[in-house]
């Protein structure tokens, strides 16, 4: 019966885990959520493959498309529609179950393969992977939808290492299908953990450390395959990196920081992981993580050298007891390598929990063979108390954080007051604001905030929109935007904020009439900026905006121009059709077949695989859009001459 006590264990701490996330299911979709999913009304009924595949294969997130995530999200189509959660969360938490699984039974292979008995490796594995299921810090990666996408590349990973291990084992025995397991395992693994998110490409790596902290030297595989299918790999992808050093002083138009002041501050990033790692908290600043304090030098602020000496220290640390205590070595080489792509010279965003999910898989296994050493010189109980301990304190602190996530609106209302250097949670916090009539008190809020980031779009943006809602706009707030834009940094937030303003205002008459060549000058504005032309598609939306403003002002001509120039920069034969379709319900018939005609002759030049639906779709659409507008414009031209 004993030997099956480990395995009892996790199940109980598995359904543990599902208990004390089940709040956070309740959750609503955040932030980087809705642009991604909302790709799934482009592409027509989910249930038909036809359109499904589209969707999984024009990714807007990173270089890949990540298509493989995107597969996982097209069943959950529905419940996208119905702007309902959970059926996408409830997914999201059975992955990661699977991954606590599985991580528990790659942990007993590594154990083995560094010489530990089976019994002891049994139970070091046993808490080592319960600590990480129900560690706190990864419930912001489970209920977050999106992040499904962090999730999947762990999953993967880890079945290329039981692949990895399986083949190890036979080595001795049959080597070639050893060789051949462990290849296709590292190999099949890393191909789909990199087409869900790219640092899946670190896979290879995070292997090589694995083997190259091993203490046991008899049974590696041999030094021909860990070159080309370990070294050469990671060498590859140390490589890709290089590639992206680039010391010039605005390196990213889009970020408000370089690249030498982007590796001081993952210094201290990763110290704050590792922080939050070992000494959990129940929530942070959440996903408002723009306001993070960037360091400009070694000592702006102090800590950064503090960090830098630290990281450094465990890294000299971590090769200096290899031999002695390979575990600890591992521990740390392996959360190195896991950030190496997301943490150092890529111009990602700063700081977000989810890069830790892969990254502390192995983080407390030295804690868990410290007590299970510990265990032979003391009362076992007395041991076993202390882990039972440390799990129930991480999952109190789990469970409370997933009654916070429970929540979306109390949720941003917390992160945006723990937030005060953000303008995104400024903006948060002003919005709700608005919602509650309380006009002159987001406002207030919003000029404190741009007395501290003039250079935000988001927060000029956001006044504006707070002024026309109050009905106190006045031509100069529009003025006064345009001198903003000129000197701000492009921010895809501002972008969002001034398409979605444009939006809501045009239905308004009396606003376009009288403020539409504003909003027209504000566009202007933002593509003479060349920060803003960073942005992908800016260009082209842009375009289709004013060519919306003009469509309400009653100048055809001109929309059709922007229309024409907007179509021309996306070369994308649905936005064609939406533009047509605009002019045409406008009444401006001439223009709208004209566009039309220039959208059909970029639908023909299209390859398939490019077209967001079938090819009938569009074939039939552009028929009897056609038919349906001549046959109104014939009406017309009858009533003109009658």
């Amino acid at each position: 019966m004993s030997r099956y006590l480990p395995a009892i264990a996790l199940f109980v701490v598995l359904f543990l885990t599902v208990s004390i996330y089940l709040p956070s299911l309740y959750g609503g979709f955040l932030f980087d959520d809705i642009p991604n999913l909302a790709e799934m009304g482009k592409y027509g009924d989910m249930h038909q493959w036809g359109n499904a595949s589209k969707f999984i294969t024009h990714g807007i997130a990173g270089s890949t498309g990540r298509p493989i995530s995107l597969l996982t999200f097209a069943p959950q189509a529905d419940a996208w529609f119905a702007q309902d959660a959970m059926p996408f969360k409830v997914v999201n938490l059975v992955i990661h179950l699977f991954c606590g699984l599985l991580l528990y039974y790659v942990t007993i292979q590594l154990l083995k393969a560094y010489g530990y008995a089976k019994d002891k490796a049994l139970w070091i594995a046993l808490l080592s992977s319960d600590i990480w299921l129900i560690h706190p810090l990864f419930l912001s990666t489970v209920a977050y939808v999106i992040q499904r996408m962090a999730q999947l590349p762990l999953l993967f990973g880890l079945i290329a290492m039981i692949g990895y291990f399986k083949g190890r084992e036979q080595l001795a025995i049959k080597p070639f299908f050893g060789y051949s397991l462990m290849t296709i395992s590292i190999g099949l693994g890393t191909l789909l953990a990199t087409f869900s998110k790219e640092n899946g490409a670190l896979l290879p790596l995070l292997i090589l450390v694995i083997e190259f902290c091993n203490p046991v030297l008899k049974e590696k595989p041999a030094w021909q395959w860990r070159a080309v299918c370990l070294w050469l790999p990671s060498l590859a992808i140390i490589v890709f990196l290089t590639k992206f050093i680039n010391l010039s002083p605005e390196p990213w138009p889009n970020r408000q920081f370089n690249q030498m002041q982007r590796l001081w501050t993952e210094g201290r990033i990763v110290v704050d992981y590792l922080t939050q790692l070992f000494i959990p908290h129940i929530e942070g600043f959440g996903l408002f993580q723009d306001g993070y304090l960037i360091s400009t030098g070694w000592l702006t602020p102090v800590s950064t050298l503090f960090s830098i000496l630290f990281l450094l220290a465990l890294l000299v640390g971590a090769f200096v007891c290899r031999k002695k205590y390979p575990l600890i070595t591992l521990a740390i080489l392996f959360f190195f390598a896991a950030h190496l792509m997301e943490s150092t010279l890529i111009g990602l965003e700063l700081y977000f929990e989810h890069r830790n999910y892969v990254a502390a898989i192995f983080l407390f296994l030295p804690v868990a063979a410290g007590l299970s050493a510990l265990s032979e010189k003391i009362k076992p109980n007395i041991v076993i108390l202390v882990s039972v301990l440390i799990l129930s304190m991480l999952a109190i602190m789990t469970w409370q954080r997933a009654n916070l996530w429970s929540n979306t609106d109390k949720l941003q209302i917390y992160w945006a007051q723990n937030s005060p250097n953000s303008p995104r949670a400024q903006s948060a916090i002003a919005v709700m604001m608005m919602h509650d009539g309380l006009y002159q008190e987001a406002d207030q809020v919003v000029e404190q905030a741009l007395r501290t980031h003039p250079e935000s779009g988001l927060l000029s943006t956001q006044l504006l929109l707070q002024k026309i809602a109050a009905n106190n706009v006045q031509r100069q707030d529009f003025v006064t935007l345009r001198q903003q834009i000129k000197y701000q940094r492009a921010d895809v937030q501002a972008g969002i904020a001034i398409r979605d303003l444009i939006l809501r205002e045009l239905p308004d008459q009396k606003i376009m009439d009288l403020y539409g060549s504003e909003f027209i000058a504000i566009l202007n504005e933002m593509m003479a900026n060349p920060s803003y032309l960073q942005i992908v598609d800016f260009k082209s939306y842009a375009m289709y905006l004013q060519g919306q403003i003009l469509t309400t002002q009653k100048k055809p001509e001109e929309a059709y121009q922007h229309y024409h120039q907007s179509l021309l920069l996306s070369d994308d034969v649905t936005q064609g059709l939406t533009m047509t379709i605009s002019l045409g319900n406008a009444g401006y018939l001439e223009q709208a077949l004209k566009l039309l005609d220039e959208t059909e002759a970029i639908y023909k030049k299209q390859p398939e695989k490019n077209l967001k639906r079938s090819k009938a779709y569009y074939e039939e659409t552009i028929k009897q859009t056609r038919h349906d507008m001549q046959i109104d414009l014939q009406t017309e031209l009858k009533k003109a001459k009658s």
